[in-house]
């Protein structure tokens, strides 16, 4: 059996997708996988070191890790009406976000990179845990806040309200699905194994969505403190044809979103492909 290490997020989209395939409900076709579920931007780092096989990454941080990681076709987080939201207490003003610090979920993080492409250059922030942006933003230490996740069904009980939609922002400026997140393997292992590894991912999915009670005690496990109703909208609004396959317009909206970023210095222009096969 090749043993293979895979990472993705805690976050109830991650843990629905990736169920049956951790849980040994599908076939593995000969692979083991050690597994790791950490936040993303943790993800994030661990990849420039080349930590993990196969991983979940921001697809933001695709551009300073193309060179050692590329896309698979399934398990990625992309869609509309889902990007991330700016927030702030009622009265605050987006004339003062430039002069102000804001808590993004990341610096390699998508909602940092939107968030940097609205302002036209990159802001002054502060990155910390995605579960710690609104608390930080209600208790008034950062006047704004790149809120991600369950976040966008839950800022209003803690009195904020919402500033701006970076991902309504991106769909029209653009006419393409907010690409949030991916899944990536490793290019030395080769596009044989990342056929079989993205293969997995989609028979993992379609399980999902053929059962989609079994994973309620698996993905309830680690969503923290979150309500079934939050759960079931995160699954709803993060899962979706995009996770299966990214598609040809899930592989424009990616290379869209990385050549902005390089155009204005984040990171070198992406390669002409980013896709492992």
């Amino acid at each position: 059996m090749r043993s293979i290490s895979l990472a993705y997020s805690p976050c109830p989209n991650d843990t629905f997708i990736f169920y049956a395939l951790s849980n040994g409900y599908i076939d593995l076709e000969g692979l083991g996988f050690r597994i790791e579920l950490h936040d993303v931007e943790h993800l994030n780092q661990a990849c420039l070191d080349g930590q993990f096989d196969v991983s979940k990454i921001s697809i933001a941080a695709l551009g300073r890790l193309s060179g050692q990681y590329r896309l698979l076709r399934a398990g990625n987080a992309l869609g509309r009406g889902c990007g991330p939201l700016i927030v702030g207490q009622p009265g605050a003003s987006l004339s003062e976000l430039s002069h102000a610090e804001i808590t993004v979920p990341g610096t390699m993080t998508t909602a940092n990179l939107l968030l940097s492409l609205y302002a036209k250059r990159p802001l002054q922030t502060v990155s910390m845990t995605f579960d710690r942006i609104i608390p930080a933003v209600q208790r008034g230490q950062y006047p704004f806040g790149v809120i991600i996740h369950e976040g966008r069904f839950t800022y209003q009980e803690y009195g904020l309200v919402q500033l701006l939609d970076l991902g309504q922002w991106w769909e029209e400026n653009t006419g393409l699905p907010i690409p949030l997140g991916g899944i990536v393997i490793r290019r030395d292992l080769g596009q044989a194994l990342a056929k079989k590894v993205d293969n997995l991912i989609s028979k993992s999915l379609s399980y999902a969505w053929a059962h989609p009670e079994a994973t309620r005690g698996y993905v309830r496990q680690h969503a923290q403190e979150m309500s079934h109703n939050v759960i079931m909208n995160h699954i709803h609004l993060y899962v979706n044809t995009y996770s299966l396959d990214l598609g040809q317009e899930g592989e424009a909206a990616i290379h869209t979103l990385l050549s902005m970023g390089a155009e204005i210095g984040l990171f070198p222009a992406p390669p002409r492909s980013l896709m492992a096969y």
